[in-house]
């Protein structure tokens, strides 16, 4: 159940509304907007950064997504867990790419630059301090410097908000797999039910 207050749509500032396409979302894909809106300011920041972020056009929305899903299993994060973005997946996201998240270095559908940014967001989600030259010597094999910005930019992002969702445990609207608490832990390979956001 949901630790904090979910303010309704009806109730959001109105250009928090029009901002986020709200009135047009599922509630799930209202996601965090749902709390936030307790906070104009904060949502209609993170609403831009995260839009700035997302919109970045250095990178493959297909990588992306990867790196995405794999920092939230990192972060038990069910809600991020759930979605696919409609634009991953065409870009040629599919659900078998997915389940190579499970054992990505070993994966053969999964390119040499994706497995490098997986292998730099898994160790920004669990050790970052073993972060060395050598972690972007590897990045740099495959990403200018431009792309390797944005490409931590997004990872800290989905980190931080990935781990802010957790917390406050927006599991309500989610597919059963995702919300069945007496599991400690899921994945995103491991659900039949996702849901496609646009």
């Amino acid at each position: 159940m949901t630790r904090l207050t979910k303010v309704p749509v009806d109730q959001w500032d109105s250009a928090l509304r029009e901002g986020s396409a709200a009135d047009a979302a599922t509630p799930l894909e209202q996601g965090l907007l749902r709390i936030m809106a307790h906070s104009p300011n904060v949502a209609h920041a993170v609403l831009r950064f995260g839009g700035d972020l997302m919109g970045g056009h250095g990178l493959p929305r297909r990588l992306v997504e990867l790196v995405r899903l794999r920092v939230a299993f990192h972060n038990q994060c069910r809600s991020c867990m759930a979605i696919r973005y409609r634009s991953a997946v065409d870009d040629g996201l599919s659900e078998g790419a997915v389940c190579s998240l499970e054992r990505p270095y070993e994966a053969d559908d999964l390119s040499e630059a994706e497995k490098a940014a997986i292998a730099y967001a898994d160790v920004s989600s669990t050790d970052h301090l073993a972060i060395d030259d050598d972690t972007f010597d590897s990045l740099r094999r495959h990403f200018g410097e431009a792309q390797i910005v944005e490409l931590g930019a997004l990872i800290a992002f989905f980190i931080g908000f990935g781990r802010l969702s957790t917390a406050w445990d927006m599991t309500e609207e989610l597919p059963d797999g995702f919300r069945d608490r007496t599991r400690a832990v899921v994945a995103p390979w491991s659900e039949a039910s996702v849901v496609v956001r646009g």
